[in-house]
């Protein structure tokens, strides 16, 4: 089986349907379904048995959290892939599923991009440490192998950065394989836990940047990267931003003016020099 797609639920049955319906119509059919449900109270079982032809495992009871429930779903998923698409996510057209395995994909981890609150979010092409230390990869818009993530659970100690974490060791620490797939991969419901408490979420990253990072590792990216200061808040604000490319076609064209006259800006620099010497 090529892919397992997982879906955690808690007290959001309205959510839970919508995520239900994108996945059952894809016309891609190589997949189990797997849903784990924290123990609703609200109708989420109903919905669940309602839809249970298309459900190849799921299971209402009490856990530990977020992470906790994601990583339950692992331990039972059969497929080489797997994709969390959590309750109110969505997949993002029919073909999706069919337009990334027809790729012939074999990377440790896959991703592709998503969009929220109707704007489309692009994940970089190539992944670099600072990415990583700015921003993460949706789990929405990722395809992870299974292998991967039973070898390195998800931290179920941390409340909002586990799959950062996940992706941080994985990528920038473990060297895993990856690919970038230009396509729409999810709706991303951004009224999540995470969403609403960035300024929690940044300290719970931090903290984790210096238990697995060595002292000399993480004082270097706080030197070189500036994780504490001004500017290195001012780039992650642009990134978290829906206008940033717009932010980047400004500075692009301020840069085009300058090249163009570059004549001028030697002659600025030749009249500076001359005051200096003047003085």
């Amino acid at each position: 089986m090529k892919l397992s797609i997982i879906t955690i639920n808690y007290n959001n049955k309205d959510g839970l349907r919508k995520t239900i319906d994108s996945v059952v119509r894809q016309t891609f059919r190589d997949y189990e379904y797997i849903i784990i449900d924290g123990g609703s109270t609200d109708g989420s079982v109903d919905v669940i048995k309602e839809n249970e032809e298309y459900v190849s495992y799921w299971v209402s009871e009490k856990d530990n959290g977020i992470y906790h429930a994601m990583n339950k779903g692992v331990n039972v998923a059969k497929g080489e892939y797997c994709l969390f698409m959590n309750s109110s996510d969505t997949i993002y057209s029919s073909n999706t599923l069919q337009d990334i395995f027809s790729t012939n994909i074999k990377e440790d981890i896959v991703y592709g991009n998503f969009v929220s609150s109707g704007q489309l979010r692009k994940n970089e092409k190539k992944i670099t440490l600072l990415n990583l230390l700015t921003h993460t990869i949706g789990h929405q818009s990722s395809f992870i192998k299974r292998d991967l993530l039973l070898k390195n659970p998800y931290d179920e100690s941390l409340r909002l950065v586990s799959d950062w974490k996940f992706f941080f060791q994985e990528l920038i620490l473990n060297n895993a394989s990856y690919r970038k797939i230009d396509t729409i991969i999810a709706d991303f419901d951004n009224t999540g836990v995470s969403m609403n408490n960035q300024e929690y979420l940044k300290k719970e990253r931090d903290g984790e940047l210096k238990k697995i990072l060595s002292p000399i590792m993480y004082d270097e990216i706080n030197k070189y990267f500036g994780v504490k200061d001004k500017y290195y808040n001012l780039f992650v604000n642009i990134g978290e931003s829906p206008h940033k490319w717009r932010f980047y076609n400004a500075v692009v064209v301020l840069l085009k003016i300058i090249m163009v006259n570059k004549g001028w800006v030697k002659n600025l620099h030749i009249i500076k020099n001359q005051d200096n010497v003047n003085s």
